[in-house]
């Protein structure tokens, strides 16, 4: 996506990102030790990298939101695999309250700032940070068997944040084929799919994806 492309422009209300973090919390108590080496719909990742990122984008963007920019908001999410320390039941649910709380600041949403070496506006990083807590939030609760759902609006910024562009840089269509292994091509679903299906498939994830499919 470019930096400069705006995917809030036409929104009355800046998102709130303390529902995609509580339902994030709240799907940690069930993931036992016996899950961490579960697979996940993301193929480089088990349940435990998904962990690991989920817990070091929180921290890059709550200190993205606050423009503290160091070491956590240099590095891109695809440098190394994420390693998951043994704390990570007491820091991840304290990195989800601190994101959310960062964001709920005006002035996060102003100026630049930078999150995965990517400088780009403070509108742009919260509604990438948004969108990367309710695809992940996805990949965990389908990766050990729970319930997701989101809210309208939270998808609605999604989808535009996800969508392709109608033309590439040549002028042909974008088939999104430049993305990462994180968000790959979309997946074709029904016009008539739940929204949450259509952003699920627009991140590249097959929305019936389950383990060992």
């Amino acid at each position: 996506m470019d930096a400069q492309e705006n995917p809030l422009s036409d929104a009355a209300v800046l998102p709130d990102l303390e529902p995609a973090t509580r339902r994030i919390a709240a799907l940690l108590g069930q993931v036992d030790d016996s899950r961490l080496d579960g697979p996940t719909p993301c193929p480089d990742y088990a349940v435990r990298e998904l962990l690991g990122h989920l817990t070091g984008l929180a921290t890059a963007f709550r200190d993205a939101a606050r423009k503290d920019l160091g070491a956590s908001t240099a590095v891109s999410p695809d440098a190394a695999l994420p390693v998951l320390d043994d704390d990570w039941r007491e820091v991840l649910p304290r990195r989800l309250e601190e994101v959310a709380a960062a964001w709920r600041s005006p002035d996060a949403w102003t100026g630049l700032t930078r999150a995965g070496g990517v400088e780009l506006p403070g509108e742009v990083a919260g509604a990438v940070a948004l969108n990367e807590l309710v695809v992940h939030g996805w990949d965990l609760a389908r990766s050990t068997g729970q319930p997701y759902t989101a809210g309208e609006a939270e998808l609605r910024s999604c989808e535009a944040l996800l969508a392709p562009a109608e033309d590439g840089p040549d002028g042909s269509p974008d088939d999104g084929s430049d993305d990462d292994s994180l968000f790959g091509p979309p997946v074709p679903v029904p016009g008539d799919a739940p929204l949450l299906d259509r952003v699920i498939a627009l991140a590249g994830r097959r929305p019936d994806w389950q383990p060992g499919s």
